[in-house]
């Protein structure tokens, strides 16, 4: 029993646990202004209860969360305040007949949950509309006549459009600032992964947790990267022209791509020696320096976000002088035999060598970027440019094109049917709203409009999202209104009340970045403070909150569970079958490039292909999550979708060493049976994506090993001439050295890929009926 009250308890814990992030100080500030502006209005002409509506229209048009460049974030705000304001009319013309306003309920959750088909933030503006509709319907809706209904609307607009001003209007506007956060963010991601990867340095024994750390960790990386890209085309196209900052950022956030592959090449290159007692010989030191180069990104993210332009990077160059200190102590060990070199230890060597280079490789480009923020900070042009072997092709961001109307309305003539998931959603959103205004309307629940409002925000596309959301509002609900009633019941000063009222407003805002429960714990409390200044009231209003906000969760639950659900694992194979798809045309790029140097095929015919395999694997991992959030019984065996998942990630990262090690090589690379190798992996990976939407269990796996024995008898007859070498003179870099070099790691790579393929075919086989 104490171990089941000890497990809930953790949970809940984890609920209210702060992700990683700052407060939004500035927005807190912000909605204390846009509050306390209407409320002293209000307040002193003498009518705090019509103060309320603007009150709510500054608050509703702060919520609306939109990402982008400045002029995108008023327009979203402005046509969220012309929104609210046409569903408080649109609440008073329906109001009083009752099959009227569940008529337009209906309607109004329905295209709510339509429109966030054009994006995030055309969701966001129809959330908030739809949620001043209810709140509208049940408060203000009385339409005694339309001098009263324009005063409301008048109200309504002048407080958006306050807390419009407030947001962009007051503090100075830095065009570049929400480009130069998304850029700070990219390096604070990739600190991150830099991080990880060193877990698996520290702890080489718990390769498979360690491993889906650094998983997550690149998947974290991947949505930093691709906001970081969309929010310099959308302040590109705002310019309408490419300036020096605008350069300088688009080739810092270039760069993190490029310095992610390196990480992905030190953590391939790990798994291959940690095994091997070499590798305790230098783990401290690569550690250590794996360490520094986490702390000296996380110091870049800094610079970037803070605008300075001094980066303290002498901890960095310190540890990779130690690392090279030992390296050439092993060398010398080695060459003076201390140490006995066997042809097997040459794989070892090869990857230890390789971790060291590709260190120094990610510290000069940590480097050039603190050269580049410092002269973006003094606003002097730079000539900096990549190392020789990451050099892609130059940056080209094409400016996004305006839709044309016809290409709006197809989106939405595609999503017309009960196959689309949105519309399922969108009907489903104003079934469950239209049946909560029912039951209020019959039980005459007071302030029963709390019951729609908390099942509206907790309804979400899918099971996992809306259940999360509903225990996280009910939760938050509870607690906060247990401190509201506190509040209320003990306090009797208006001034305190207000003190307090304020202060949770400020609190709640700050903390909606990292945490919705708590956002929503402090927020409860605020409305019934509000609602005791603006209007009569006591601690019941928090009693009545607390069952309506339950009532509210329940039907969410009930509504994704029982009205045309669309389980995760009936769209997982799809997913898969696509993701798949996308790491294969990745690997045979790769290939390409070993295959046929000759044809010019470079970095950039590569780049977009291992952007795509990267996209879908995130997409594959949110999948999987969601999958994860659903009852037990709906989600069948998961275990073979783990292991699938698990092993296309490491299939990516193979095929990503792979393809940083091509441009390490001098000419083609022609090895026996390469080409017969990467068939037979294209063959499988096929055959595998076509068996997950037809329900078939895959064809036989081939013997890969068949293939790979010519590459190992060659590799191993490598070693051993460059062991014989050694015997007489160490000393002397020679052609089979050289050799060894660059064929050792392709050897090791194809056997990694060979592992990796007969664990995907394998769960696939198991994935099928």
């Amino acid at each position: 029993m104490l171990s089941k009250f000890q497990k809930l308890l953790n949970w809940l814990v984890q609920q209210f646990e702060l992700k990683p992030g700052k407060p939004a100080i500035a927005a807190s500030l912000r909605a204390l202004v846009s509050v306390l502006g209407p409320l002293g209005v209000g307040i002193l002409m003498g009518h705090p209860t019509a103060s309320a509506i603007a009150i709510l229209g500054a608050w509703f048009v702060g919520l609306v969360n939109v990402e982008g460049i400045y002029r995108q974030q008023a327009t979203a705000k402005f046509v969220a305040a012309i929104a609210i304001t046409a569903m408080l009319f649109l609440a008073n013309l329906v109001y009083g007949t009752l099959w009227l306003s569940l008529l337009t309920t209906f309607l109004v959750m329905f295209l709510a949950g339509f429109v966030g088909l054009f994006g995030q933030a055309a969701s966001s503006i129809s959330l908030i509309a739809s949620i001043m509709f209810i709140v509208a319907l049940a408060r203000f809706a009385t339409f005694p006549d339309w001098s009263t209904v324009f005063q409301q609307c008048s109200l309504c607009l002048a407080g958006g459009i306050w807390s419009t001003v407030l947001s962009l209007g007051i503090w100075k506007l830095h065009p570049y600032k929400p480009v130069v956060q998304s850029v700070a963010n990219c390096y604070d991601a990739l600190s991150q992964l830099v991080d990880s990867a060193k877990g698996r340095v520290t702890y080489p024994g718990y390769s498979r947790v360690q491993l889906t750390r650094f998983l997550q960790a690149q998947d974290n990386f991947t949505q930093a990267l691709s906001f970081a890209r969309d929010r310099w085309s959308a302040a590109w196209t705002a310019q309408r022209s490419a300036n020096l900052p605008a350069n300088q950022l688009l080739i810092l956030i270039e760069d993190t791509p490029v310095m992610a592959n390196s990480v992905v090449v030190l953590v391939e290159q790990v798994v291959i020696a940690s095994d091997h007692p070499l590798f305790g010989l230098l783990q401290s030191d690569i550690q250590q320096g794996m360490e520094q180069l986490a702390s000296a990104l996380k110091g870049l993210s800094a610079a970037i976000s803070n605008g300075k332009s001094s980066i303290h990077l002498g901890d960095l160059n310190r540890s990779l002088e130690a690392l090279n200190h030992q390296q050439q102590t092993l060398r010398t060990r080695l060459n003076q035999r201390t140490i006995a070199v066997q042809p097997d230890d040459y794989t070892a060597l090869t990857s230890l060598s390789k971790i060291s280079t590709t260190l120094a490789r990610l510290a000069e480009q940590v480097y050039s970027d603190a050269e580049l923020i410092a002269t973006l900070r003094r606003g002097e042009a730079s000539r900096i440019t990549q190392p020789d072997n990451h050099q892609a092709s130059p940056l080209r961001v094409a400016p996004p094109q305006l839709p044309a109307f016809s290409s709006i309305l197809e989106p939405l003539r595609n999503n017309l049917t009960v196959h689309s998931v949105l519309f399922r959603h969108a009907l489903r959103l104003a079934i469950v709203a239209t049946l909560a205004e029912v039951l209020t309307s019959l039980l005459q629940i007071p302030r029963g409009y709390w019951i729609p409002l908390t099942a509206v925000v907790a309804l979400k596309p899918n099971y996992g999202g809306t259940s999360q959301t509903a225990f996280q509002r009910v939760m938050g609900t509870v607690l906060g209104g247990i401190i509201g009633i506190a509040i209320v019941t003990l306090i009797h000063n208006p001034w305190i009340i207000g003190g307090c009222l304020l202060l949770l407003l400020m609190t709640a805002v700050a903390v909606r970045p990292l945490s919705f429960s708590l956002f929503v714990m402090l927020l409860t409390p605020a409305i019934i403070l509000l609602l005791n200044v603006t209007s009569q009231g006591g601690w019941e209003i928090g009693i009545m909150r607390i069952a309506d906000s339950l009532a509210g969760g329940v039907l969410a639950l009930l509504g994704s569970y029982l009205l045309f659900p669309r389980w995760e694992r009936q769209q997982l194979p799809a997913q898969l079958e696509t993701t798949i798809r996308a790491n294969l045309a990745y690997f045979q790029q790769v290939i390409a490039t070993y295959l046929h140097p000759s044809q010019g095929l470079a970095a950039e015919a590569i780049a977009p292909l291992r952007r795509q395999a990267a996209l879908e694997n995130t997409n594959t991992a949110a999948a999987s999550q969601r999958l994860f959030s659903e009852p037990r019984h709906i989600q069948g065996n998961v275990e073979p979708t783990i292991a699938l998942i698990f092993y296309i990630r490491r299939f990516f990262n193979s095929v990503t060493a792979l393809a940083e090690h091509r441009q390490e090589l001098r000419g083609e690379y022609q090895c026996l049976d390469f080409q017969e190798f990467a068939n037979a992996i294209v063959q499988v990976l096929e055959n595998v994506a076509d068996s997950l939407p037809q329900k078939q269990s895959p064809q036989p796996l081939p013997d890969l090993d068949r293939y790979l024995e010519a590459i190992h008898d060659h590799i191993e007859q490598l070693h051993a001439d460059r062991a014989s070498e050694f015997a007489t003179d160490p000393d002397t870099p020679t052609h089979t050295l050289q050799a060894v070099r660059e064929r050792t790691p392709i050897s090791t790579g194809l056997d990694q890929i060979a592992y990796e393929i007969t664990n995907i075919h394998s769960a696939i086989a198991r994935l099928q009926p």
